[in-house]
């Protein structure tokens, strides 16, 4: 089925706005729910008597619980309903999410992280295989960059949100439990209305036109064809593949400083400027706003350019030059929050570029394994990373010595990414 060039274009509006905003917004709660311990651990620390390696663990942990149903979730947008998997995911983890409130032990808050980590478990990687069921190739990059602008706008107005929230003590609660609920609960209710809101694939739209649904299943149709034609893969063998290992270990490594660098950032500031709560998380939030317009640029770029790999490398190893100067010994809060600012601009450009790379030669079943696989080790490596900064932190290391070594992450990251072999058509 063709359409003409306005009826073309008309179309990609229709799909762009009828995806991706609920989609961001689901990523947005998500990303919220995942990361405001960061900003809880100003007060929850000293209320409960964690020290810096609990906390270590606990951020950590919910990375191990993530890894449970990664591949199979992925599989299971492939394969069955984009609609119910997604919607089971953000009900339970909304529940899970608020009940963090109420933990006053370490083991409990452990048991909290590692059952957040199981609820939201497949959710980023069934959105990266669901965009392959609406977008064509020309547009999933900067669908990406919309799924991730999620992240850094959650912070940016996660962190002024917290800031008020630690400040409340209502029916005898303290602000930190409240953030909890209150972050939490909106989760279970976006939930409800995805199950009848989002759509599994183009031919069950009933908002297209009959034309509109051809036109657009044909397209990704061909598409896919096409890919099978130049390399059929199963998933197995997808997975002995090395360019898939090297995907994993590139964002394993630099995973492993940008978790811990989201997740800690608030008692760094806070470290280095000597402030407040409230003033750790003011600047906090510029750091996040910065990351939007990287993220936009990126995914905006890669698309004009049809470049996925050197837009990925290239915001590596600038946020590794940045966030080195902000660790540079002797220098201010100002240059330090500079430096800061500007990793921030850089650390979100990477990720839309990069997510595009697994679906750009793969078979639809072979790209969701292989998009599940990557993603676990991008999960080990939240485990890790905030699990060594929390033990570095334990055992008396500088601020400066936490950012060169989150820095060293970054770097190796790129170095491993610049190895991956792109056909010179998808760049």
């Amino acid at each position: 089925m063709q359409l003409g060039v306005e009826a073309v274009a008309a179309l990609r509006r229709k799909v762009w706005w009828r995806i991706l905003p609920l989609v961001i917004l689901l990523y947005l709660a998500a990303y919220l729910d995942r990361a405001n311990v960061g900003f809880a651990k100003l007060r929850m620390a000293s209320d409960l008597k964690f020290s810096e390696e609990v906390f270590g663990l606990g951020i950590g942990i919910f990375f191990l619980g993530y890894l449970i149903l990664e591949i199979p979730g992925a599989l299971l947008v492939e394969r069955w309903s984009a609609r119910k998997w997604f919607a089971r995911i953000l009900i339970t983890w909304g529940l899970i999410s608020a009940a963090t409130a109420f933990v006053r032990t370490p083991m409990e808050f452990y048991v909290a992280r590692f059952l957040l980590g199981v609820a939201e478990a497949g959710f980023f990687p069934g959105i990266i295989v669901y965009f392959t069921h609406w977008f064509p190739l020309r547009d999933r990059g900067r669908a990406m960059s919309g799924l991730i602008v999620a992240v850094p706008f959650s912070l940016a107005i996660g962190a002024p949100l917290s800031a008020l929230l630690l400040e409340v003590n209502w029916l005898g609660l303290a602000g930190w439990k409240w953030m909890f609920i209150l972050e939490g609960l909106p989760a279970t209710a976006l939930g409800i209305v995805t199950l009848f809101y989002l759509t599994d694939r183009p031919r069950h739209a009933k908002w297209l036109t009959p034309e509109e649904r051809d036109y657009l299943e044909g397209t990704l149709a061909a598409e896919a064809r096409a890919k099978e034609s130049v390399q059929k893969v199963s998933v197995s063998q997808a997975l002995r593949l090395p360019t898939v290992w090297l995907l994993a270990l590139g964002i394993f490594a630099t995973n492993t400083g940008g978790y811990a660098l989201g997740f800690w950032l608030p008692t760094t500031v806070k470290s280095l400027s000597g402030g407040s709560d409230r003033y750790a998380l003011f600047f906090s939030g510029l750091y996040y706003l910065c990351g939007l317009v990287g993220v936009l640029y990126s995914g905006y770029s890669s698309d004009r350019t049809g470049d996925r790999k050197w837009h990925c490398v290239a915001g590596q190893v600038a946020a590794a030059c940045f966030l080195a100067l902000s660790a540079a010994s002797g220098t201010s809060f100002g240059f330090a929050m500079t430096s800061l600012c500007f990793t921030g601009l850089v650390a979100y450009s990477w990720p839309p570029p990069f997510w595009a790379l697994p679906t750009l030669t793969l078979t639809a079943s072979a790209a969701a394994a292989s998009i599940g696989f990557i993603n676990i080790f991008a999960n080990l490596a939240g485990y890790l990373g905030n699990h060594i900064i929390g033990w570095m932190r334990h055992c008396g290391a500088t601020d400066s010595a936490c950012l060169f070594f989150l820095a060293g992450c970054y770097l190796v990251g790129g170095l491993i990414v610049s190895f991956v072999r792109v056909p010179k058509k998808s760049h």
